[in-house]
């Protein structure tokens, strides 16, 4: 895998950003939070963010959303760029925005549209290549915007019928880490089959489903757990017998041997090696 100098952190969906009707554990749970992390590893307050609500179906309540919990972590300088075509994507101020950027933040919706208007756009050439060879820019995304980045990214697919062959749709993504196929509101909408089908197709990859308000940060070859839920991590290098390619569409699957990981706030992984670190057990991490 590319060593890219940059950080991405994927987030599960609904990351709390301090709307909770209580003030006091609003700004107590925000500061803590998942956005607490994006503003720190973009380099702190004073940080240029950019929020591009192209996934989603309501960008300007989404775009406003974001200022405001940005906002409440003390930023100022953040701006909404909202892109809804290939066109758009070539525009001399959305070219200026990501090139200036420390952070760019895409929201959630439909990761099929971010793909579509931006993947192969002068803006997707910029942040690749900004997150490749530059220190301290980060690219996080929630839920649509965390399954984008990949390489092959899971488009659709029912959970309840992610064990038949066929039930899960995908295609490719903005390929910022192609090693990591992503799948978001893992736990609540029930999602285990569809990471599972996704792995059968691509055994070589890692496959993570990440809870809500739950995230990673990955840089240097690894990830770290933030957040309050969980990360299951799929690691089919082992499987022993896998019969996804032999079946006709609509098949009932069977996979052995597919090693599973259940990572909590603090733990973490390092994806050339494979390896886990647990937060309470003091081993070295190399």
């Amino acid at each position: 895998m590319v060593l890219a100098k940059g950080t991405l952190i994927p987030i599960g969906g609904n990351e709390d950003k301090g709307n909770e009707n209580s003030e006091l554990y609003s700004l107590e749970f925000i500061e803590e939070g998942i956005l607490y992390h994006v503003v720190r590893e973009a380099g702190g307050i004073d940080s240029k963010i950019v929020v591009l609500p192209t996934a989603s179906s309501i960008p300007e309540e989404v775009g406003q959303s974001y200022i405001e919990a940005f906002g409440t972590l003390g930023c100022k300088n953040i701006e909404i760029l909202d892109i809804r075509s290939q066109e758009e994507a070539k525009t001399q101020n959305a070219i200026d925005l990501i090139s200036s950027a420390n952070c760019v933040m895409f929201s959630g919706g439909d990761q099929s549209k971010i793909v579509k208007h931006i993947g192969g756009s002068p803006i997707h050439a910029i942040l690749k290549q900004r997150y490749e060879n530059e220190t301290g820019f980060v690219i996080a995304g929630t839920s649509a915007g965390a399954m984008a980045m990949t390489q092959e990214m899971i488009t659709g697919g029912s959970a309840t019928e992610a064990f038949v062959k066929g039930a899960v749709t995908m295609c490719n993504g903005l390929g910022l880490i192609p090693e990591l196929i992503i799948d978001t509101h893992f736990i609540r909408r029930g999602r285990f089959g569809r990471v599972t089908e996704a792995i059968a197709q691509f055994p070589k990859m890692i496959g993570l489903g990440l809870a809500e308000d739950t995230g990673l940060i990955i840089k240097e070859n690894s990830f770290e757990i933030i957040g309050s839920g969980m990360v299951i991590v799929f690691d089919g290098r082992r499987i022993k017998h896998n019969n996804h390619a032999i079946l006709n569409e609509g098949t009932p699957m069977s996979l052995t041997n597919l090693k599973t990981h259940i990572l909590s706030n603090g733990d973490r992984f390092n994806i050339k090696k494979k390896k886990v670190k647990i937060l309470p057990i003091e081993e070295p991490f190399i």
